[in-house]
């Protein structure tokens, strides 16, 4: 299947600016910025939560809570891309995991990082791991949704070969030197991962906190629906997204690790309904 210029030609460029030769970096990218805002929006829904009587977060807590959650997506996803989609290179080139301007983040790793993190910081704080997880949850689609979009403008991660109206025909999916009119066409997978890991995740996430009861808490619920709804959709979007690693068991790598992120929501729902009301809440 050949595409025709009918279909639109990805020409966006992955820098916001450029810097001028001689700098220590070529300039900043919209990747870099895309992590930015999902932080910035994140701690104002932290901020928004403590001011509506959900989150007994204060101020200086955020900005703790913040910092350990920025750590645990940086350094969690860096090193899930590395384990999980890039072993062979980094095993041959360890200094790979310090250059984190190249790209290469790990979703299903920067998920385990906030776990890790979250650990930590409820257990040096004296807070209920399961309820402030709940609140975390809500703090990630942001983060998902700009990061897709992202990967949409760097012209990566793009989608299996389509004709549909809206395919885009990425350059950098073909060898060098290949003419336009000859490189086929492709789902725009990235902004189906927008809209449904980000965007739909977010109205999700928020319907669920703002009409939770705070008499019935059922923490970690809500982390639950979370893990269980992001990996079903992940799965979704790799049916349309080509592989950008070996296959596992004739599964994509995306879709094999988002079946454990099922198990371990399921464990938390199951946990929320066995412990019930009696879970420890915040107060």
């Amino acid at each position: 299947m050949f595409s025709s210029l009918a279909y639109w030609v990805h020409n966006l460029d992955p820098f916001v600016v450029r810097f001028p030769d001689g700098w220590p970096t070529d300039g900043i990218r919209w990747y870099g910025l895309a992590y930015l805002m999902g932080f910035l929006v994140g701690w104002a829904l932290l901020h928004l939560y403590y001011k509506k009587g959900r989150s007994p977060l204060n101020l200086e807590a955020q900005a703790n809570l913040m910092t350990y959650l920025i750590l645990g997506v940086l350094v969690g996803g860096r090193l899930g891309y590395c384990l999980l989609y890039a072993l062979p290179e980094w095993s041959r080139d360890p200094l790979l995991i310090l250059r984190v301007w190249e790209g290469g983040m790990a979703s299903h790793g920067g998920f385990l990082g906030v776990i890790i993190a979250l650990i930590i910081f409820a257990k040096r704080n004296h807070l209920p791991f399961t309820a402030l997880g709940d609140i975390v949850v809500t703090l990630v689609p942001p983060g998902l949704l700009f990061g897709r979009i992202a990967n949409f403008i760097n012209g990566e991660l793009w989608g299996k070969l389509s004709d549909a109206p809206w395919a885009v025909i990425f350059p950098k999916s073909a060898p060098p030197g290949i003419p336009v009119e000859f490189i086929a066409a492709r789902h725009p997978s990235q902004l189906y991962e927008a809209l449904l890991e980000g965007l739909l995740l977010l109205i999700l996430t928020q319907w669920l906190f703002w009409r939770k009861n705070p008499s019935t808490p059922h923490n970690g619920q809500l982390s639950g629906i979370f893990l269980i709804t992001y990996a079903l959709v992940r799965i979704l979007c790799e049916c349309f997204r080509e592989p950008d690693a070996t296959l596992i068991l004739g599964l994509s790598r995306g879709t094999f690790y988002s079946l454990f992120l099922i198990l371990l929501g399921a464990l938390f729902i199951w946990n929320a309904w066995r412990h019930g009301k009696k879970g420890k809440s915040f107060g």
